[in-house]
C-alpha cells in the first residue's frame, strides 16, 4: 500500500514519465487487436450487364464522341465501382438470352479493385452464348444466382430494355409469383432516337445491320418449343428501310420494374445512378467487430508527444515571446 502511494506521488510529480508509461500501455493493448461488437449495414452488389447485340447500337456520347451502349455502360460501371467505399462487396455478371453468368461471388472492392475493373473493361458482346435478349425471362435466373451466393446481394441491372424477339402471348414470362426483385435497381442504357443495330463478325468488323425481320414475332415456334421462342433471324438488312431501329425502351423498363417491385433510373448521369443505389436497402445488417487498434495507436502517439511538451505551454510561449521582445529593445 505504501509502495503504491509512493509510486502515485512520483508519477504525479513526474507527469512526463506518467504519460510515457500510458503510451506504452496503449501500444501494448493495440498489439492484441481489440474489437468491440457493433451493428452495421453491409452493402453488397451484383452488377449485371446486358451484352446482347442491341448494346452495340452507337447512340450514346462519351468524351465528346459517339459510342455504343456497351462502351458507355462499361464506363458507367467502372465509375460506379470507383465511387464505392471500402467494405463494399461487388460481383460482376453478364446476361444474354434467358440466363446470366456470374464472373465471381461478391468481392471486397478495395482489396480486389484492379480485378473488378479489369473484368468490366474486358466485357464484350462476343462473350454472349445466345443471340436473343430475354430480359423479362432473365430475372428468375438472376434470383437463382444470388441464392447461390454465400450472402445476399442487391442487384443493379444495366440494359437497354430491348426484348429480342418482341414479347407476345406465347413468350411472355409470368412473373406474378416472382418475389426476388424487391429492392433491385434497373438502369436504362440508350437514347430515345432509333438507331440501327450493327451486325458484326468474329473480328468485330461491321458486315451489315440487323433487319426488321430479325425481331419479328414467331408464335408458331413459341407454341411448339419453349427453348426456341422467337429465334432471331440471321439475315442482314439490305437497305436503310430494312434496318431495325433500336432505342432505349424506357416505358417497358419502368413497367417491368414496377411489376417486380424494383426501381428504375435512366443511366445518363453517374450521380443519378449513385443516388438510386444509395436509396437501395443494404444487402444485410450484421454484428461485426470494430477494430480499436488504430484508435489506441493514435492515442499512444498523442500521449507520447504530450509527454515532451512543457508543463505550461501557453505560459512558456508567452515568456519566450516576451524575452525575445526585450532583447530586440535592448539591441535597438
Amino acid at each position: 500500500m505504501r509502495l503504491t502511494r509512493r509510486l502515485f506521488n512520483y508519477l504525479r510529480h513526474r507527469l512526463d514519465v506518467a504519460l510515457l508509461a500510458l503510451a506504452l500501455l496503449l501500444l501494448i493493448a493495440a498489439l492484441f487487436k481489440p474489437t468491440v461488437p457493433v451493428k452495421r449495414d453491409i452493402y453488397s452488389y451484383m452488377l449485371v450487364a446486358d451484352i446482347s447485340q442491341s448494346m452495340n447500337a452507337p447512340d450514346m456520347r462519351l468524351g465528346g464522341k459517339d459510342v455504343s451502349r456497351l462502351v458507355y455502360m462499361k464506363d458507367m460501371m467502372r465509375r460506379v465501382v470507383a465511387s464505392m467505399p471500402c467494405g463494399t462487396s461487388v460481383s460482376v455478371s453478364v446476361f444474354a438470352g434467358v440466363t446470366i453468368a456470374a464472373m465471381y461471388q461478391p468481392l471486397e472492392v478495395c482489396a480486389n479493385y484492379a480485378n473488378i475493373q479489369d473484368t468490366i473493361s474486358n466485357m464484350d458482346w462476343r462473350m454472349a452464348w445466345s443471340g436473343n435478349s430475354r430480359i423479362r425471362s432473365t430475372l428468375p435466373s438472376i434470383a437463382r444466382t444470388i441464392r447461390s451466393f454465400p450472402a445476399p446481394a442487391q442487384v443493379v441491372l444495366f440494359t437497354d430494355g430491348e426484348e429480342a424477339p418482341r414479347l407476345h402471348a406465347f413468350n411472355t414470362e409470368n412473373l406474378e409469383s416472382f418475389q426476388g426483385g424487391a429492392g433491385w435497381l434497373i438502369v436504362g442504357i440508350g437514347s430515345d432516337k432509333g438507331t440501327p443495330i450493327p451486325k458484326l463478325d468474329e473480328q468485330n468488323q461491321l458486315i451489315g445491320f440487323w433487319s426488321n425481320e430479325s425481331f419479328a414475332l414467331q408464335p408458331g415456334i413459341a407454341q411448339i418449343s419453349e427453348s426456341n421462342i422467337g429465334t432471331r433471324d440471321d439475315n442482314v438488312a439490305l437497305g436503310e428501310t430494312d434496318r431495325y431501329q433500336s432505342k432505349l425502351d424506357e416505358e417497358y423498363l419502368k413497367t417491368l420494374s414496377a411489376e417486380v417491385e424494383a426501381s428504375y433510373v435512366r443511366g445518363d448521369n453517374l450521380q443519378t445512378v449513385l443516388a438510386a443505389m444509395k436509396a437501395q436497402k443494404p444487402a444485410r445488417r450484421e454484428t461485426a467487430g470494430f477494430e480499436l487498434r488504430w484508435i489506441l495507436a493514435a492515442l499512444a502517439a498523442l500521449t507520447f508527444v504530450t509527454a515532451f511538451l512543457p508543463r505550461h505551454p501557453v505560459q512558456t510561449l508567452r515568456a519566450a515571446l516576451a524575452s525575445r521582445l526585450r532583447r530586440r529593445v535592448v539591441t535597438s
